[in-house]
């Protein structure tokens, strides 16, 4: 087989994945589980936006990977019973290239940003008047013979959402008339989801199976979606017709999910911060480097649920292992969770 075949088979399989999760995703504030603070703030939000026929005010939602976003984006959209465009802060290299978006986006339509922080300064600075004042401006021509120009804009709500609130700028962020936070899920609330999830791809699962993915998912929907079909894989390969708990827990083991939820590369993460630098502290262009991850990805992706359990620490010089992260590793290496 070519490798060019492989390559499609690749980006198909892809495809089909974010097909599944894009299937799993709610429509409405209603079906939308958890969350509850930003569900109340964006009710009423949306509710008066509607009653006024007008645009919402622009949001930004902030949090680590995997909360729910985007499906928050499409779902303000569906409330507002209007379209809704999806782009991000690095496709976005000009100012021309949002001046061009801006321009050609229907009446109160959802324009939804991802990594809005990684927004060059140059597109920023097309924000700000398009947010405030509908309006953006342009120079014609160059040098004597320029000309400046304002387009208006109609009236839009602008959807944020970045893992790195920090690195926003401050007169964007000002811009925004509503911000929420988007926190790590209870278990309760993965299990319901998990629940749903099972309902809508046709699986079989127990409640305690459920619950025991639940516990395993980082936290995050998005993690708890992702091993329901891996578990669903795993019982239907070893010939099982129902996910209960002990088929979910052996799917689990052989996924290499430890009880904290901790995969082979965060036990490794752990593991190379002690044996090399005796637990930190450590830099993450260091450990990075070590285990062959980009730095954004230890710090978008890793750290922050390491940093929930408190089995890590952030000090001015660098990372460090917490005693209970110390702990957890130790019990690891005397399971199967060992060999990862």
């Amino acid at each position: 087989m070519s490798d060019a075949h492989d390559g499609g088979a690749v980006r198909g399989a892809d495809a089909e994945e974010r097909s599944v999760e894009a299937s799993l995703r709610p429509a409405s504030l209603g079906e939308y589980v958890g969350q509850g603070e930003a569900k109340r703030s964006l009710t009423t939000l949306l509710q008066a936006a509607r009653e006024r026929g007008e645009a919402a005010d622009h949001l930004l939602l902030h949090g680590p990977p995997g909360l729910g976003k985007t499906t928050l984006a499409a779902i303000v959209a569906h409330e507002l019973s209007v379209p809704i465009r999806f782009t991000s802060g690095p496709a976005i290299d000009h100012g021309g290239d949002l001046a061009a978006i801006l321009t050609s986006l229907a009446p109160r339509q959802v324009l939804f940003i991802d990594e809005i922080h990684r927004l060059g300064r140059a597109v920023e600075e097309v924000l700000y008047p398009a947010m405030e004042d509908r309006a953006i401006d342009i120079v014609i021509g160059k040098g004597a013979s320029a000309q400046p120009l304002r387009l208006e804009v109609p009236p839009f709500t602008l959807v944020g959402a970045t893992t790195r609130v920090g690195m926003l700028s401050a007169p964007l962020r000002d811009r925004f008339g509503a911000v929420q936070r988007l926190d790590f899920y209870d278990d309760a609330d993965l299990a319901a989801i998990v629940r749903r999830s099972a309902g809508i791809l046709g699986i079989a699962i127990d409640d305690d199976a459920a619950a025991l993915i639940a516990a395993r998912s980082r936290g995050t929907p998005r993690t708890a979606n992702r091993l329901l079909r891996r578990v669903r894989d795993e019982v239907q390969v070893a010939g099982g017709a129902r996910v209960d708990a002990t088929a979910a827990a052996a799917a689990l083991e052989g996924l290499q999910i430890d009880d904290a939820g901790l995969d082979a590369t965060d036990r490794k993460l752990l593991s190379v911060m002690i044996e090399k630098f005796d637990g930190g502290p450590v830099g993450v262009a260091a450990m990075a480097a070590l285990l062959g991850e980009s730095a954004d990805a230890l710090e978008d992706v890793f750290e922050p649920y390491l940093l929930r359990l408190g089995f890590l620490d952030r000090t001015p010089q660098g990372r460090v292992v917490t005693e209970r992260g110390r702990a957890h590793l130790g019990r690891a290496r005397d399971t199967i969770w060992g060999r990862g």
